[in-house]
């Protein structure tokens, strides 16, 4: 990025919504419009981006697809403002704008040998998504990979397909759940902290990375340290907090650090005793 304040028109090659309802979260599938941005363009699993329209606004999202998706970028976006409103207006063929990428990336490189284990909440799975992606597209590099997630009905998951698509092909072993129990559900019904201590995955060589509302975390977390995981196995990203995503508007602080500057991707050593990271 040799401008962190240059906004760079995206076409919309794909727009589908991932759940119903005032909170539905639709996915765009983009491309530059000018192809030559794609030869200075970088991004790693769990930077963002600010995304939005002139005239409108922009919001931080993080890029839902892995860089080893070559050719297009990913934006799973909930409908919850006047910005997120108009992208969802927007359908295959129309632009928006784009600034970035921003912000630190999940150490992939040091993970590697080691199992992973995803949990993620709702729209929480959005960034995890590249991560899940990057381990299928290096999957000599990895050891087991553990996808954990849970939304309140089965209509609002994300990425349904996928999950399908993970459990078919041998990639991962996927783990789902609802809150409330719906008849032909085949899977897990209960919180996704819940179904965390029924896999109840080994903290011996692995990861945990975890992503979705702040309570789902703090109880995911609790539980991670009963199964025996330390502080520095566990991830997350702070992303939600993020206003100008460069460092200047000081808005996204936590304690002494900066979400955009120092993260928003953190090992819960870091931020564990920081309680305002999860409020």
């Amino acid at each position: 990025m040799k401008n962190p304040y240059i906004p760079y028109e995206v076409k919309i090659l794909e727009a589908r919504y991932e759940t119903p309802g005032d909170r539905c979260i639709k996915t765009f599938k983009v491309t530059f419009a000018d192809e030559k941005v794609w030869d200075t363009w970088s991004h790693l699993p769990g930077q963002c981006a600010m995304v939005g329209i002139p005239g409108v606004g922009e919001s931080m999202f993080c890029i839902s697809s892995s860089p080893t998706e070559k050719g297009y970028l990913r934006f799973s976006i909930m409908k919850m403002g006047k910005n997120t409103t108009a992208l969802h207006e927007l359908e295959a063929g129309d632009s928006f704008y784009v600034r970035g990428p921003l912000g630190n990336n999940f150490p992939l490189e040091e993970w590697k040998g080691k199992n992973v284990i995803t949990i993620g909440g709702g729209i929480g799975q959005a960034p995890l998504r590249p991560v899940i992606q990057w381990i299928r597209d290096n999957r000599d590099d990895y050891g087991e990979l553990t996808v954990i997630y849970g939304a309140r009905t089965s209509a609002d998951h994300c990425f349904k397909d996928e999950f399908e698509e993970l459990n078919s092909c041998g990639d991962a072993c996927c783990h789902l759940a609802i809150d409330v129990e719906e008849e032909g559900w085949p899977h897990f019904v209960g919180f996704v902290p819940q179904l965390l201590m029924e896999v109840s995955p080994s903290p011996e060589n692995a990861i945990a990375v975890t992503c979705g509302p702040p309570i789902m975390i703090k109880f995911v977390l609790q539980n991670l340290e009963k199964l025996g995981f330390t502080p520095d196995q566990v991830y997350t990203t702070l992303e939600n907090r993020m206003k100008c995503g460069i460092g200047k508007c000081g808005r996204c602080n936590v304690g002494h650090l900066y979400v955009c500057k120092d993260g928003p991707v953190f090992s819960y050593a870091q931020i564990k005793d920081i309680p305002e990271a999860f409020a």
